[in-house]
């Protein structure tokens, strides 16, 4: 099967889901001209893999919001039972006039076609194929073919009558030729008005239906078969009042064509996709529509490949005018640099110390590189010289060869030069933000960013956002998601209220066993094993914070962690230079410990002890005056609840204590 009718039957996914929403024909308007849908040599494989890049750059182009949107409306699709489905589509349904067996084949299509939209996303073209190959849908385009009395009826014949020459696709274009970026953003903005111009086009194709060389398969058979405009928007009526998430998912992805497209609108004045060339020349063969955003400069255009690798040729003036502006506006400190879409293995990225001296000078304190739904994150401060970063996508064998678990992201190898330098240790985390790929199956909760180094994994954690997963480093090497699922056979008798916090904190890296596939729940904490598992679950591990407490030396396997928590407050010593960390903490010092971390990561203002907080606990009068702060902030967050009204302050704290209150901390919103 060729890539061409793979894509096409993403497209038909869209426009099937009832034509599906009104506004999805909007968002794959033009979809197929753009990638070279029509009048393409599908069988030419550098053809092939440019139409691949250039569809991925409408998915590049959802944000985090859209990705919601889209996750709403495909859970609803999959929860759709077959007679919600046929009371949705009667109005069509009846006219096609199926036996049971293909109703119920016409609803599993129209399931499947429908998540496509979703599934490639996540770069799970498979399901495309999976569609495309099954007999049941291909005998039952046969037979509704026969009812309309025309030759055959396959997924291209679809492909031609939204997206060809004549089709739905090249309709909509023409009622929206001329109009000004602003007025297109209201016709987005408002579903009536979409749905009001789709219904034009649809009503205009079908008029074609008459023998001419305008008529298409599909409308021949569909005005065969009688079933009118009407038919239609009364479906899709019934489809938005059934499915509330479809018109905003519809939304989403008109607004995401927009941005990776155009439309050749009155005041886009760049809208013509510049071809790739072999060896060179720009990447992902699309101009995107500048972004209005002062927060993001657009690179997209400045991007070049030669021989597998982009780079970007970043103009100082053009960049440092961004800074400015940003800067100007007071809306944010991170400037986004977008590469858009880039088909490459490798990509470097300079940013020359004119760039990082004007960020610092006007306060923008990050430069975020992002493509491909890659972010990097750059806190500047820490660089006083050019600075050049290179991601490479890496094979999945520098995983898969160390690890049996399964891969939920593509493998990426970062790296960072400064002045010439390389450099792997940074004094500020430079973030990395990854996005997720086959998740199905998978236990979100228990996903972690993982470092492989020496042929091993080490977990590092990370923050689930949506479809990516957040994680900011002090060091760079070859990283990758994994599902983490860590098993202890001793925590039965605490699995009601700890077994899953557990459970969670183990994949993430931020607490261990003590071997033999024991995690001795009952076990005390040290305050060494609580800095660990504070810094670790926080992300705020930093290689090059030092110690000065004379009991930690720094070959200890806790100096590090016990050095972060220093150098951010959150841990005091019990002396001018001693930490005493094979000392047991009690329960008020890690409930104190949380919450100074918590005011140090989300910048929380301490608002004093809250009388309310602590009068909840019989015992309050036990907690030491110099821990009441804490232990009240943690209370009236919800993080330390207490057992039959008592705290029990001065309590050891066990290692299941710790992981549900470390638990309830990473999930602090």
């Amino acid at each position: 099967m060729t890539l061409k009718k793979k894509l096409a039957v993403s497209t038909l996914a869209v426009s099937m889901a009832a034509a599906s929403v009104a506004g999805l024909p909007l968002s794959g308007k033009g979809l197929a001209q753009q990638l070279g849908f029509v009048n393409v040599a599908s069988a030419a494989s550098t053809v092939n893999n440019d139409l691949k890049a250039k569809f991925i750059s409408l998915y590049s182009n959802l944000q985090p919001a859209d990705w919601v949107k889209l996750g709403a409306f495909y859970k609803d699709v999959n929860a759709l039972s077959q007679s919600e489905y046929e009371g949705i589509f009667a109005p069509i349904l009846g006219k096609l006039k199926l036996s049971d067996t293909q109703t119920t084949t016409s609803y599993k299509l129209f399931q499947s076609a429908t998540s496509v939209v979703y599934d490639v996303y996540q770069s799970d073209y498979a399901a495309i194929g999976r569609i495309q190959t099954n007999a049941e849908y291909t005998d039952l385009l046969k037979a509704i073919a026969v009812k309309a009395e025309v030759d055959d009826l396959s997924f291209d014949d679809f492909l031609e009558f939204f997206f060809g020459t004549s089709g739905v696709e090249a309709e909509l274009r023409e009622l929206l030729k001329g109009k000004t970026q602003s007025e297109l953003q209201a016709i987005i903005n408002d579903p009536s008005a979409s749905e009001t111009l789709f219904e034009q086009a649809y009503d205009k194709v079908l008029n074609h239906a008459t023998g001419s060389q305008q008529a298409t398969t599909v409308s021949q058979a569909v005005y065969n078969l009688d079933i009118t405009p009407t038919n239609v928007k009364t479906a899709l009526y019934n489809l938005n009042v059934a499915l509330p998430s479809a018109k905003p998912a519809a939304q989403a992805l008109a607004q995401a064509y927009i941005r990776a497209f155009g439309l050749g609108i009155a005041d886009n004045t760049d809208s013509t996709p510049t071809d790739s060339t072999p060896g060179g020349g720009i990447i992902g063969g699309t101009t995107t529509t500048p972004s209005t955003d002062v927060a993001v400069f657009d690179a997209s255009k400045l991007v070049t490949v030669t021989n597998g690798k982009a780079t970007v040729a970043l103009v100082d003036a053009d960049v440092i005018k961004a800074i400015q502006a940003l800067a100007a506006a007071k809306t944010g400190t991170t400037l986004t640099i977008n590469l858009g879409t880039v088909n490459a293995a490798t990509v470097e990225v300079p940013l020359s110390k004119a760039i990082i001296d004007a960020a610092k000078a006007n306060g923008i304190a990050n430069i975020a590189i992002t493509f491909n739904g890659v972010t990097i994150t750059i806190p500047v401060s820490q660089f006083d010289a050019a600075v050049t970063l290179t991601v490479t996508k890496a094979d999945p064998s520098v995983a898969t060869s160390v690890t049996s678990l399964k891969l939920a992201s593509d493998v990426y190898e970062f790296g960072l030069t400064v002045g010439g330098v390389p450099t792997s240790t940074f004094k500020q985390p430079i973030t990395i933000k990854l996005p997720l790929k086959n998740t199905d199956g998978l236990d979100k909760e228990l996903l972690s960013v993982t470092k492989i180094v020496y042929g091993a994994l080490q977990f590092q954690g990370g923050v689930l956002d949506g479809e990516f997963i957040v994680e900011p480093r002090d060091t760079f090497s070859s990283y990758v998601v994994v599902e983490n699922k860590v098993t202890f056979n001793d925590i039965a008798r605490v699995q009601a209220w700890a077994g899953r916090q557990i459970q969670v904190i183990a994949a993430k890296g931020a607490i261990e066993g003590v071997g033999g596939g024991k995690f001795a729940p009952k076990n005390s904490v040290t305050r060494a094993e609580f800095a660990k598992m504070l810094i670790r679950a926080l992300n705020l591990e930093n290689s090059l914070a030092v110690s000065n407490f004379g009991d930690v030396k720094k070959t200890d396997w806790f100096a590090p962690y016990v050095a972060v928590a220093a150098e951010k407050g959150i841990i005091n010593g019990r002396g001018a230079s001693k930490f005493d960390p094979n000392a047991t903490i009690t329960r008020a010092e890690m409930a104190t410990m949380i919450s100074r971390a918590l005011k140090s990561v989300h910048n929380l203002k301490d608002s004093g002890t809250s009388a309310a907080a602590l009068s909840v606990f019989k015992d309050a009068a036990k907690i030491s005056p110099s821990l009441k702060d804490g232990v009240a902030f943690a209370a009236s967050k919800g993080l330390i609840i207490g057992n039959a009204g008592k705290f029990n302050p001065n309590n050891t704290a066990t290692r299941a204590e710790a992981a549900v209150i470390i638990y309830r901390t990473i999930n602090f919103k």
